[in-house]
């Protein structure tokens, strides 16, 4: 009699940093010098801007304003602006912009950090504000006192008519998403890479005051990867808007822009389809923030988010600790591309035999790393 093979489904469980097991090292908490209280834009620099307005009106960005030399866009949120991008010699990603709590003192930064004033005809919605540099050398803005915008229309949820085996709002009415670019309501989070993940981690924290919501470690318990949320007190807050990841660069990974419902995933995605963009992942949803997403990239290869239904947690919420894992950022979807991981290239061993040379890495903590991700992320599959 033969026997039929089943495959054993699994998930991993996160466990509160109040519960640690021994050998997991929680991540250390500094003292915050600031208190950000918005991811406010992004700022670039781009070859060609003309091709880089047309991916952004495709993606659902509403263009404020444009020249030779600038362009400036924004959600139809009451955010002046959500991304710049600049002319510039090459395509790089120039850093992030915070909204700082009215109680940050900004001149501490001048005095502590040597933060530089930013001309204020530079930043949009007006303010004032200050420029640091991370310590992978990113450029940083802290703002303060911008001025918001009216929102813009945008359609209403579809979720409310929902109907489900047990509840069933809609009768005698159709479900009809307008097929139009998935209007981008806000920008939600940033994504960086670094090789020095403690040191990292400890300054956008010491600046920002931002909360570890969910920490994930490698096999010696060390962490790798978190994601931060504001620190909006009783207010809840996303999930994340701030992610580390530790790895072999310096480099962003990616951004994230909330949409309002899955609805508008999926047209959105027909219309990035049909005008040629470059589509990465999607649509699934996350584990850790559980957002429904849909990536794409843009013309010059940098990554971008659609998302909806992310979860939201109050400043008083314990951080939660889980095992590195590929397979832990998506609990149903498409398999994630093998390009969210480091390519297997010349070019690749000769940064990873440089970081080893100038003991940038350990050896062990580099295989740590080359465990994780190389581990099946579906077994079953």
């Amino acid at each position: 009699m033969s026997s039929i093979h089943r495959a054993v489904l699994r998930q991993a469980e996160a466990t509160p940093e109040s519960r640690l097991p021994p050998g997991i090292q929680p991540l250390p908490r500094p003292p915050a010098m600031g208190r950000a209280v918005e991811l406010a834009f992004l700022r670039w620099e781009k070859r060609d801007l003309v091709s880089t307005e047309n991916f952004w009106r495709d993606f659902g960005l509403h263009i404020v304003s444009r020249s030779a030399d600038a362009l400036v866009a924004r959600g139809t949120g009451t955010s002046a602006c959500i991304s710049i991008a600049t002319k510039g010699r090459v395509n790089r990603f120039v850093g992030p912009a915070f909204r700082m709590s009215d109680g940050t003192d900004l001149e501490r930064f001048v005095r502590d950090m040597g933060a530089r004033p930013i001309p204020p005809d530079r930043i949009p919605g007006g303010g004032r504000g200050v420029e640091l540099a991370d310590p992978a050398g990113r450029s940083v803005w802290l703002l303060q006192g911008q001025t918001p915008v009216d929102a813009l229309p945008v359609r209403e949820p579809l979720v409310a008519d929902m109907n489900t085996a047990f509840f069933a709002p809609r009768v005698n009415r159709t479900i009809r998403a307008p097929l139009e670019p998935a209007q981008v309501v806000r920008l939600g989070h940033v994504v960086m890479q670094t090789v020095d993940f403690p040191r990292l981690a400890d300054w956008y924290q010491r600046v920002l005051a931002i909360i570890p919501t969910d920490v994930q470690y490698l096999a010696d318990g060390s962490p790798a990867l978190a994601f931060f949320r504001l620190d909006l007190g009783d207010q809840p807050a996303d999930h994340h808007t701030v992610v580390i990841v530790g790895g072999i660069e310096e480099k962003y990974e990616h951004s994230a822009y909330e949409v309002v419902d899955l609805d508008a995933l999926g047209q959105g995605q027909q219309v990035l389809r049909a005008q040629g963009h470059r589509h990465m992942w999607g649509i699934g949803r996350h584990v850790l923030g559980s957002q429904l997403f849909d990536y794409w990239i843009d013309p010059d290869g940098f990554e971008y988010e659609h998302y909806t239904d992310g979860d939201l947690f109050t400043a008083d919420f314990e951080t939660a600790y889980s095992p590195l894992e590929f397979g832990g950022i998506w609990a149903w979807g498409d398999d994630a591309p093998a390009s969210m991981k480091p390519r297997k290239t010349v070019g690749t061993l000769l940064r990873v035999l440089g970081l080893l040379r100038r003991k940038a890495i350990t050896p062990q903590r580099l295989k740590l790393l080359g465990e994780a991700l190389d581990a099946p992320a579906r077994p079953w599959a």
